[in-house]
């Protein structure tokens, strides 16, 4: 299984492929230096996978390295930052 996570900013979203299909999402609207996160989803058939901790580390990763700060509302991301406080300087 191969994935990759990649920003759709078209869509304000970063989404999770496996073998180049769409698994799933997390919606990050870019507000000045800051990036909302109100939402992940992951679709049924790819559920039980790990793949919203792959995608949520690599959506924030990639906002680390771009110098910008995160405000969190979705579950699954404030549940991950409670898990990773290596991620906690991304807060607005």
């Amino acid at each position: 299984m191969s994935t990759a996570v990649t920003l759709n900013a078209a869509k304000e979203r970063y989404e999770i492929t496996v073998d180049g299909t769409v698994a799933g999402f997390t919606e990050a609207y870019p507000r000045g230096a800051v990036v909302l996160f109100p939402h992940t989803e992951i679709s049924p058939g790819f559920e039980g996978h790990g793949l919203a901790t792959q995608l949520i580390q690599a959506a924030l990763d990639d906002v680390r390295a771009r110098g910008l700060k995160i405000r969190a509302t979705c579950p699954f991301v404030l549940a991950f930052l409670d898990k990773h406080p290596d991620y906690e300087d991304l807060l607005a």
